[in-house]
């Protein structure tokens, strides 16, 4: 199994703090880096240029992202700008995808909220036309630069339910199960690696899914307040007025959340028993030092 560091996307901090992140993800022994994507959230930057920036200053890691709301962009600007970072990290791009959990992310941009799961799925065509250089005007270039990638960048469906892990399977690499990120359920991810197996196989597809997820990870001298605090921050006034139908999570409750060492070292165990290809950690805080910690609590 994989394991992926988060960036601190969601926290205040500057250019020497983005870069001491990179780096030190890169020196290992980290499979991959993640941002994650908001557009009305005070701190939070944007996925293209944190991306280019990571690819110019990493060279072992795998960049990812987790999950972006593919339906409220230009599928053909987006393509275009996805395919430079491949390029510019040497095809080291994982894109995930999904529609969001946020309609007023959607609104400020413009973008309507209607048939966002149709809009996705013609959004993945067009990219993919566009990253095999087919001209989206006849007669015309085509849209450059090609990613390093052969067959394009992958990408990995945010998708929970047994429709869209359906539609999932017409498209897309894998699947990136984001139910369980606060409160790590193994079994319960256990149950959907299998959905997602099934899901393929009725598409038709034999090659095997990849099966991912993120969790929330808090290893400060308070971790649980760490931890908390900034997940009620950043789900609880969305979480509860978007419903079950768009919120990946809901805000925490009382119950156990994965914080502190032993947290840690259950999400990581979990996501092994589980069958999880890949475990990506989100931080809580924009300290360097916490990516050191959590060497030191997994041994590696």
């Amino acid at each position: 199994m994989h394991i992926n560091m988060g960036l601190p996307t969601l926290f205040p901090h500057g250019r020497e703090t983005e870069f001491s992140w990179y780096r030190k993800i890169d020196e290992g022994p980290w499979d991959g880096l993640t941002t994650y994507e908001r557009v009305l959230y005070p701190d939070s930057w944007a996925v293209i240029p944190q991306l280019a920036a990571a690819a110019a200053v990493t060279e072992r890691v795998r960049l990812w992202t987790d999950i972006v709301a593919l339906p409220m962009r230009n599928p053909v600007l987006f393509a275009k700008d996805l395919a430079t970072v491949d390029v510019l990290s040497g095809g080291r791009l994982t894109l995930g995808v999904g529609i969001g959990a946020w309609d007023e992310d959607y609104l400020a941009v413009g973008s309507p909220l209607e048939r966002k799961r149709q809009r996705m799925d013609q959004a993945v065509a067009t990219m993919r036309a566009v990253w095999a250089q087919d001209p989206p005007v006849e007669g015309h270039h085509p849209v450059g630069p090609a990613p390093v990638q052969a067959d394009g960048i992958p990408l990995v469906a945010g998708v929970v339910g047994p429709k869209a892990l359906a539609r999932a399977a017409q498209w897309a690499h894998g699947v990136s199960d984001p139910a369980h990120s606060l409160h790590f359920n193994v079994e319960a991810l256990a149950t959907q690696r299998e959905r997602v197996v099934e899901a393929w196989q009725a598409a038709g597809r034999t090659d095997r899914p990849h099966f991912s997820a993120p969790v929330w990870f808090a290893l400060g001298p308070d971790p649980e307040k760490q931890l908390r605090e900034h997940v009620i921050d950043f789900w609880d006034q969305d979480a509860v007025a978007a419903g079950p139908e768009s919120s990946y999570v809901t805000a925490p409750d009382a119950g156990t959340l994965n914080c502190g060492a032993a947290g840690l070292l259950a999400a990581v165990n979990g996501a092994r028993e589980a069958g999880l290809d890949e475990l990506r950690l989100i931080p809580t805080t924009a300290d360097p030092d916490e990516i050191d910690r959590a060497r030191e609590v997994l041994g590696i």
